[in-house]
This record gives C-alpha cells, structure tokens and sequence, in this order.
C-alpha cells in the first residue's frame, strides 16, 4: 500500500510551487519607492492619475494580479464600464493628506481564498455601472475635519445604479501550470457592456540600467486565431492562444521550457441581473452604445498590474543548521 503513496515533496519541489504567487503590490503610486521627488514629498511624486503612464522602479500594481518571484512578468486585469475617463487598472484611493483620517483605499474588494503555495487563490471586485466617483471622494474627505466619519465608496450612492460582480480565480495544475477564470455578474436593473481586459506586462528594469537582456511581446498568427509571444531571458518563451470553441485563452510555451496556462472567461454583455452568477464554479459566490475604448497608455511592457504579499525569505532548507546536522549523520 505504501508503494502507492507519492513521496513527500522535497524543499526544491515547495519552492518551485511558490514561484508564482500575489506578490503584485494593491498600490505602488504614492509610496516611499517611487519617491523621486526632491523634497522628500513622497504622497505627491507619483499620483494615482500619473500611474497609468509611469513605468515604476521598484515594484508593480494592479488588479488581481500575479506575478513570478522576481517580478519579471505580471498577469492581471484591466476593466472598463463604457463611462469612466480611463481605465480601471489599479485600486483608488487617498493619500496621507487628502483623507481626513489619512490614508485610505476607496475600492470594494475582497480576498475570498487562498492556500500556502498560491495553487489556488480567489478575489472579488464590485465596479460600479456608473461613473467611479472619483473627485466626488477627494473633495468630500477634504472637506470632513477629523471629528467627522471617512466618505467611503458606498457613502456615494454609486452602487445603487447598478455595479458588476468580477471573480477571478486562479488554480496551479503545477508549479508552472497557471490557469485564470474570469467571471463577471451584472448586478444592475437593466443590461450593460463590460469590457474586459486580461493582461499582461513586463517589468521595466532595462530602463534604469538593471538588465541588458529586454524582453519581447510581440503578436503571432497561430493555427486557434491570433496569438501574442513574450520572450524573457529569465523565464523562458511564453505563447497566449484563444480557444475558439469556448472564447477562452491558453498561456503555453515550447516543448521543453517553463510552461504555464491560462483560461479566461469573460461576459462582456450580461443577461438581467440575478441573485447568483451565470455560470458554475467550484465555489459560487454568494449597453450598447458606449464611447470608444480609450486607449491604454505605454507602461512598463504591455498590459496588467494588485496582491500585497511578498514571496517567503527563509533560507534554503539545505541551508539551515538543522538540515546540516542531520545530513552529516549516517
């Protein structure tokens, strides 16, 4: 019977599953890392509107989003109502002044679950239908003196015209085995376009001098439609196709390098709102018309940026004084 049993996996085997995980910041704008300002104004250097097109130095940020250890290649999501000025590519929040109580995210968002090695992580964003209020929050909160209660998202009354419901749940079929579902609901009173934008981008680190090998997107026609390439020293050849059959993409690579996959369903155009999503999954969580989609501003590569946990710095189990008295016993 033991003869059936997998042998435990070894400390390489663990690290290799972490090797892919949340480690996207929720917010690089407005942070000490991208301070380059010269007097030390750290709130003011980067702002939320001028993240969009800034390419950062020392990390990354978005929604939903993953990325390898080092940050080379990140994987997330961008959304559009057809209504906001820009993108919505990365959280909103206040900075340090501009809230009557500091800081603050003014997003709804949840992590729903998660295990150790990042195999399987779900999170939940409600995006309103209508216009996000962005200055109405900046200017509500400066006005509020520190005696009186923050001015939240739901304060606004947006929600109530209606928002989307956006899942996204990642699952490792192996270490380099990444598959991604995207489901969006309409949670409003009438039918509505969402568009959505899986993404993906790489990590400016050649334009401060850090990497003399720049990495390569470039599309690709391939035998199941239009196909985009990424090329990184590090991480080997990476190829995203579409399934016609189900609308759905595949991140593949070549026989014989580091692999991964991914699979997006997406709804663009939602039936009448219901209490429950259209579609099934393992864990069910409880129009046209619209302008042009404005065009995405250049970044750091192409495409995605949020999850803010860092990968696991304990050393190297071979390292450690207890592997090595161990490995020097008969």
């Amino acid at each position: 019977m033991g003869d059936d049993l997998d042998p435990p996996p070894t400390s390489v085997e663990k690290r290799a599953w972490r090797e892919w995980g949340p480690f996207v910041s929720e917010r690089e704008w407005g942070t000490v890392r991208e301070d380059y300002s010269a007097d030390g104004e750290a709130w003011g250097s980067v702002t939320h509107d001028q993240a969009r097109s800034t390419a950062y130095r020392w990390g990354e940020d978005g929604l939903a989003a993953i990325c390898d250890r080092r940050q080379g290649m990140c994987v997330g999501l961008a959304l559009w109502n057809g209504r906001d000025p820009v993108l919505k590519e990365r959280l909103f929040g206040l900075t340090g002044k501009e809230g009557n109580h500091g800081e603050d995210v003014k997003e709804c968002y949840w992590y729903l679950d998660a295990t150790p090695t990042h195999s399987w992580l779900h999170w939940r964003y409600h995006y309103p239908q209508a216009p996000f209020p962005y200055e109405d929050l900046v200017a509500e909160n400066a006005r509020r003196g520190y005696d009186q209660p923050e001015y939240e998202l739901l304060d606004t009354g947006v929600f109530d015209q209606g928002y989307w419901a956006i899942d996204a749940q990642y699952a490792k079929a192996g270490p380099d085995d990444l598959c991604l579902r995207v489901r969006a609901t309409n949670h409003g009173p009438a039918r509505d376009t969402l568009h959505l934008l899986p993404s993906i981008w790489l990590r400016n680190v050649w334009g401060w001098g850090r990497g003399k090998d720049r990495p390569g997107l470039r599309g690709h026609a391939h035998a199941d439609g239009h196909a985009i390439v990424v090329d990184h020293a590090r991480l080997g050849r990476w190829v995203r196709t579409r399934r016609t059959s189900n609308g759905s993409t595949a991140w593949r690579t070549p026989r014989g390098t580091r692999r991964t996959g991914s699979t997006t369903t997406s709804s663009a155009t939602a039936p009448r709102p219901r209490s429950t999503p259209t579609t099934t999954a393992p864990d069910p969580p409880g129009g046209s018309g619209a302008p042009p989609i404005p065009a995405r501003p250049s970044r750091s590569g192409s495409g995605w940026p949020g999850w803010a946990r860092p990968p696991s710095r304990r050393p190297h189990a071979r390292s450690s004084p207890a592997c090595r008295r161990r490995a020097s016993r008969p």
